[in-house]
């Protein structure tokens, strides 16, 4: 499954590269969750987030559905979470409390 995550994910950052402000900020996380599914974490600036989630959400809903018609081309199942660096460590802090 390597081929297609690695298409998924080239393809999930070209898009997001074009609609943030700091691409240097950026991080994309990919882990497998099982066979053929995928979870993609975009970990951005603040401002970015705003940016990449649009307005009532319809930018990062347009988003999620171009990376599943892509990822259902490729027999995969995606998923795409977008979080500040703020929100991934606070995450990280409670899964590290656990």
């Amino acid at each position: 499954m390597q081929p297609a995550t690695e298409r998924l994910r080239n393809f999930l950052q070209y898009v997001a590269v074009k609609l943030i402000d700091d691409p240097a900020q950026a991080q994309l996380k990919v882990a497998e969750l099982a066979p053929k599914k995928l979870r993609f974490k975009l970990v951005l600036a603040p401002a970015d987030v705003a940016v990449l989630i649009g307005r009532n959400g319809f930018t990062a809903s347009a988003i999620r559905n171009l990376l599943k018609i892509a990822a259902e081309k490729e027999g995969v199942q995606v998923t795409l979470q977008i979080h500040s660096h703020e929100e991934e460590a606070e995450f990280l802090a409670q899964e590290n409390a656990q």
